[in-house]
């Protein structure tokens, strides 16, 4: 199985739309067998859903996350593991353990309107 994080300086990236590296893992037997840091060459949920369908993987473990891609990684049976933060490796841990906390409603601010009603028009919110 392989999972892939959303990875930006060792911890979880906050916008799946927006992310430039993965950190893939591929795990057997609740063992990680393989773990490698991709550069996704690639924006919008369309073009990063497709990356991850060409590199096999199984299930997304990110932090906000759109409608759009929410349905895009469905139709693609990718498992979306979502509102997760903090560092990687810790991450990938407590989803091997069964223990991963995370949000099946999570989404990204900006896909949202601010407390006063304007939307979020340069993503400032959800990038680092």
């Amino acid at each position: 199985m392989k999972v892939a994080i959303t990875y930006e300086n060792g911890e979880v990236f906050q916008h799946f739309g927006h992310t430039e590296k993965l950190k893939i893992y591929e795990i057997e037997n609740e063992e990680i067998i393989s773990e490698n840091i991709l550069d996704t060459s690639a924006h919008g949920h369309e073009l990063l859903v497709k990356f991850l369908k060409d590199n096999n993987v199984d299930i997304l473990i990110c932090g906000g996350i759109g409608n759009g891609a929410k349905k895009a990684l469905e139709e693609a049976h990718i498992q979306l593991l979502g509102g997760v933060s903090g560092n990687v490796q810790k991450v990938i841990k407590y989803y091997i353990l069964n223990k991963l906390k995370y949000n099946e409603n999570a989404e990204c601010e900006h896909h949202h309107n601010d407390a006063n009603n304007q939307h979020c028009e340069n993503h400032k919110r959800c990038e680092k």
